[in-house]
């Protein structure tokens, strides 16, 4: 299919629209959910147990969330990779924004018991399966569009939803606390959530305005698509997913300890005011937004690998700073811990999209890269605030969390240079064509 450049441009554009839109609102959703675990959940859900056990139930519930993520991208990407990328992010989208909004409204324990909870991990679930289909076809679309020479920064351009979903849930909550006060816990953490249907409608109307890729259109008028992608994904480049997904260790397993895990921590453990400690994870959504387009154009220039072995080392180097920067309980230091411990991660999850997506091609890619980017979910961040807070209870130490951080870096490094070379699996876009006029 040729297409002309400007064209391209036109629709390059509309799609990092698309990417970065959609994607902030549905880890909006997703993130938005973490908070709440760590702040009221416990109390509003499960106030008959213990305080570590309400607390533990509730990290367990916002597991079931990662644990729904390779679902939703077996069931998206499937059906992306057979009938369109377009319609499985407009679909994925909307059963993110409907179960949020449910759980608004949702009753707690007072009201109808344990079927609260039961109710909480149903719209989780649900909510695990509309982000697991997120990812893969919004950077698939991303990258297909963009020429050769940008996909890493085009590829971002889905990963700036995380910073950009964390930042808007994090302020939201962080002023529903300041506006609602006491009554935060009551009812003022329903607020957020039922923002979420307003933001699904503005997403929606951006997202249905955006065109196929010309890779897969063509792929498809040539009757190339895949009958079984996700069989053929897992067949064809086993070693390839499971080695991308231990890269995600690096950045996925301090960034949910970061976030999540630090406002219980903060918190609870060194009794500091909520309001301070949410604005101040607010800082790892700021750094990521400067970081990752970064990182991105840089691995444009000099290779994906090297910027993400640079970003995992950072990461395991500030693994114990962190933590004792954190536990003298000085705000201005907090802050600065909370800032520098986010570059590393922010620099592996920048090229981390054109990374994995090269990896697959075109027929395959959609499934093959949603398997290995939500497989990581289950194994790493998913895991990440519960393994904390068991570390914590048993060895009474935050060491325990940071030597963690340590390993899973140990790991993706690893695992990263037992990765074949990106650069010789992408196939070629059709560039000769792209740069022609039709």
């Amino acid at each position: 299919m040729k297409v002309n450049e400007q064209v391209r441009k036109k629709q390059m554009k509309k799609v990092a629209l698309a990417s970065i839109v959609g994607t902030s609102i549905e880890w909006y959703d997703f993130f938005l959910y973490g908070t709440m675990a760590a702040l009221v959940f416990p109390q509003l859900f499960f106030p008959e147990s213990s305080d570590f056990m309400g607390v533990l139930q509730a990290f367990i519930t916002l597991f079931v969330g990662f644990l729904a993520r390779p679902l939703g991208a077996i069931i998206f990407s499937s059906y992306g990779d057979k009938i369109g990328r377009k319609a499985a992010l407009v679909t994925s989208l909307l059963l993110m924004g409907v179960s949020s909004t449910i759980m608004g409204l949702l009753p707690t324990y007072d009201t109808i018991g344990i079927f609260g909870a039961i109710l909480l991990v149903i719209l989780r679930f649900i909510q695990g399966i509309g982000v697991g289909g997120e990812w893969g076809g919004s950077v698939t679309l991303s990258v297909e569009w963009s020429s050769e020479k940008s996909r890493g920064l085009m590829g971002s351009m889905t990963q700036l939803g995380v910073p950009i979903g964390m930042l808007t849930s994090t302020s939201v909550v962080s002023l529903c606390i300041f506006l609602t006060g006491d009554n935060f816990g009551v009812w003022g953490w329903r607020i957020p959530f039922l923002l979420s249907i307003v933001l699904v409608f503005i997403g929606l109307y951006i997202r249905l305005g955006i065109e196929e890729s010309p890779e897969f259109t063509k792929m498809k008028e040539e009757n190339r698509t895949a009958k079984s992608p996700i069989l053929e994904s897992v067949k064809g480049y086993p070693k390839e997913i499971l080695f991308a997904a231990l890269t995600r260790l690096a950045d996925n397993v301090p960034f949910y300890i970061y976030t999540t895990f630090a406002i219980y921590y903060a918190t609870v453990h060194l009794q500091l005011d909520r309001q301070f400690i949410t604005n101040a994870v607010l800082l790892v959504s700021v750094v990521f937004l400067v970081v990752v387009p970064l990182a991105a154009h840089l691995s444009d220039k000099i290779g994906r690998k090297n910027i993400t072995l640079a970003g995992m080392i950072v990461t395991l180097l500030f693994a114990f700073p962190y933590f004792y920067l954190v536990n003298t309980g000085e705000k201005s230091l907090i802050i600065l811990a909370t800032m520098l411990a986010s570059i590393g991660p922010a620099m592996v999850y920048g090229p981390q999209a054109a990374l994995i997506s090269e990896i697959f091609p075109v027929h395959l890619r959609f499934s093959g890269s949603s398997i290995a980017y939500q497989f990581a979910s289950i194994i790493a961040g998913g895991l990440a605030p519960t393994i904390s807070l068991t570390l914590l209870e048993k060895f009474k130490t935050t060491s325990a969390i940071s030597m963690y951080v340590v390993i899973c870096c140990i790991i993706s490094i690893i695992a990263l240079t037992l990765l074949r070379p990106s650069e010789k699996r992408v196939l070629k876009v059709e560039s000769t064509e792209i740069g022609q006029s039709s």
